[in-house]
């Protein structure tokens, strides 16, 4: 299959795939196709084709022409390091899902954002020279013969020798490639380095540390400087910065990479999260519980996770005769814990449910804020339920998945059923009925409830089928915020048991499900969806309170203040010396939902004067009223 890119201005006509290629008399070859035909119009192709051949079409502003951009511009970004430094060497150079990259060996030389200019420099200068990319198909021989000097490409040669091996030339530069490339680099005009850092060659810690370029492509200026606008907006959303300048968390090299102190602010809003979702689950009759934070690594071993996620766990502890391990996960001991007693088939379903603090080993290149670390908590629970009860259960923790995205405003999510691989059914627990007839059910169940989801062949967990909502950040992170498991597996390790209808032991199914996930990765969502500006319900200072002038008004700020606590609003003064135009736009800086400016109009007819977040306007009304205000809304968790 060849592929023909398409400016973006051509007209998409019917045939097949919108566009009819036709033949037209080539004065050297009359066999070649040199045109192809969009409604009336013939226009000529950049790129011969022999007679015969099959011919994809791509547009520039489409999935696949962004892509075949973003491959060609990382080629042609390479091309220009090479001019620049011709001892480098080159790692792997794809498209990515809003540009490229490439990995570059630079050896004795060091890259530095300064160098993005020049690179970008020579970049344009052989974009206007429209340098053809040719494929070329090779021996592998004479490809390690072409790379000699490069073994990073050697590499990969000898693993695809079998294959053959294709290549892609534009000029003085040749790459290993599979294509498709644009025809020439006279498309690339709208491009943009944007940033650096370190990558293990194949990803392997055992291997170099490369210098990864990033970088994006457009096929217009106006997409290009819209795109760059919204990496600006991403920079100011980034939970990262918001978490400091709002005092939510902090990190220290002297505790440990990836593991969150919360500080004051911070710990309010966790604290409002917990109380928010616990009340929820108490109404659906959810029974609170606290489990130690680490746990016997038998329990594991029994558990199976020992075995299936030893890796991923921090290492075990050995004191006197036993060996402990901080626990990745919950489960295990809420197994223990429904173990410890009789059950009857009228108590079920059991609903177990915990703020649980968890430790999990993520590699030193994962970890982000608190978006991703090695301690976390989890809003954790687990379902024991009959079989025929299944269905029902798994529909009421969807509803409340739902019920809770609403409450937040969450449009921008997905429903990924996640299924085992039928090709691979080895890793997983059970037998095909169990699987066949589980998967069946989930999916009958938010078909039932009218859900778009899509489905994910080998993404289940080895103990069952799941229901993941993944959510796409304000930055652009994929997010797993909720999730929803069905477990077969963990009541047979455990053998648990309840008495049915009969008076007969039977075994329970489990369903494990977290429904804002890890309260960490979910601040920081929020954080990054809202730009700092959280609902007024949980902003942890929720009013600031200014006088003035600190020596006329400040025993009337000290007055309001007080009430404002009183009531059960969460309100600072700021007595400092500072100027007011400073001190409100540090009320802006820490995004206080309301800022009250108290002088002497106020002091005297005992008033307040408010500005909201991110507005200008000034609202002057009675202390009652204002408390009135702020007490609405904390009680409709009303969204701003």
């Amino acid at each position: 299959m060849k592929v023909i890119y398409l400016e973006k201005e051509v007209e998409i006509a019917d045939g097949a795939n919108g566009f009819v290629a036709v033949k037209a008399l080539d004065p050297e070859n009359k066999s070649k196709v040199v045109a192809y035909k969009v409604g009336e119009k013939i226009h000529e192709m950049k790129d011969i084709i022999n007679d015969g051949d099959a011919i994809s079409f791509v547009k520039t502003d489409s999935k696949e022409g962004f892509a075949m951009l973003n491959h060609s511009t990382s080629h042609l970004m390479a091309q220009a390091i090479k001019h620049l430094w011709p001892n480098a060497k080159f790692g792997f150079g794809p498209e990515i899902e809003e540009g490229y990259y490439y990995d570059v060996d630079f050896g004795e030389d060091t890259l530095t954002e300064s160098d993005f200019g020049k690179i970008e420099l020579e970049m344009k200068k052989l974009a206007k020279q429209e340098i053809k990319y040719e494929r070329l198909e090779v021996p592998a021989e004479e490809a390690l013969e072409l790379f000699k000097d490069n073994e990073y490409k050697c590499e990969l040669i000898r693993e695809h020798a079998s294959e053959g091996i294709s290549l892609y030339k534009q000029g003085d530069f040749t790459d290993l490639c599979k294509g498709p490339h644009i025809p020439s680099t006279g498309y690339i005009k709208n491009f943009k380095i944007l940033s650096l850092a370190g990558a293990y060659w194949r990803g392997n810690s055992d291997n170099k540390v490369l210098t990864r370029i990033y970088g994006t492509s457009w096929g217009t200026k106006e997409e290009l400087d819209a795109y760059l606008a919204l990496l600006e907006d991403r920079k100011q959303r980034d939970h990262r910065k918001l978490g400091k300048d709002m005092g939510i968390f902090m990190f220290d090299d002297l505790i440990g990479r990836g593991l969150p102190m919360w500080l004051p602010n911070g710990f309010t809003v966790r604290r409002l999260l917990s109380d928010y979702i616990m009340d929820k689950e108490i109404a659906l009759g959810y029974e609170h519980v606290l489990t130690p934070a680490l746990g016997n690594v038998n329990l594991y071993k029994t558990s199976g996770h020992w075995a299936h996620y030893k890796d991923d766990m921090f290492p075990a502890m050995k004191m006197d005769d036993e060996e402990f391990v901080l626990r990745p996960m919950n489960c295990p001991h809420h197994m223990v814990m429904y173990r410890s007693e009789l059950h009857s088939y009228r108590e079920l379903p059991l609903r177990i449910a915990e703020i649980a603090n968890d430790f999990r080993w993520e590699a030193s290149g994962a970890l982000t804020g608190i978006e991703r670390t090695r301690c976390f908590y989890q809003n954790d629970s687990h379902i024991f339920c009959r079989p025929s009860q299944i269905g029902s259960v798994f529909k009421e923790v969807a509803q409340l998945i739902l019920d809770v995205y609403k409450d937040f405003g969450f449009e921008n999510y997905q429903f990924r059923l996640s299924l085992r691989d039928p090709d691979d059914v080895e890793k997983y627990f059970g037998n095909d009925e169990l699987w066949e007839k589980s998967e069946r059910e989930l999916r009958e169940v938010l078909n039932e409830l009218g859900v778009e989801y899509y489905e994910a062949k080998g993404e289940a967990a080895f103990y069952g089928p799941k229901l993941d909502v993944q959510v796409k950040s304000a930055i652009g992170h994929d997010v797993t915020l909720s999730t929803i498991q069905l477990d077969y597996q963990l009541p047979e390790r455990f053998e648990l048991t309840y008495i049915d209808e009969n008076g007969q032991k039977a075994r329970p199914v489990v369903v494990h499900r977290a429904i804002l996930g890890s309260l960490d990765r979910f601040v920081a969502f929020l954080l990054e969806e809202t730009k700092g500006n959280l609902p007024t319900w949980l902003a942890p200072t929720q009013c600031n309170v200014i006088p003035v002038k600190a020596d006329v008004q400040g025993e009337y700020a000290k007055e309001v203040t007080k009430l404002l606590k009183e009531n059960d609003i969460r309100a600072t003064v700021d007595l400092t010396n500072e100027k007011l135009g400073y001190r409100m736009r540090q009320s802006q800086i820490k995004k206080i939902p309301y800022t009250l400016v108290l002088g002497d109009k106020e002091l005297q007819d005992r008033t307040v004067t408010y500005r909201i977040f991110g507005s200008q306007a000034q609202v002057t009304v009675t202390l009652d009223e204002f408390i009135a205000l702020i007490t609405e809304e904390n009680k409709s968790r009303k969204r701003r």
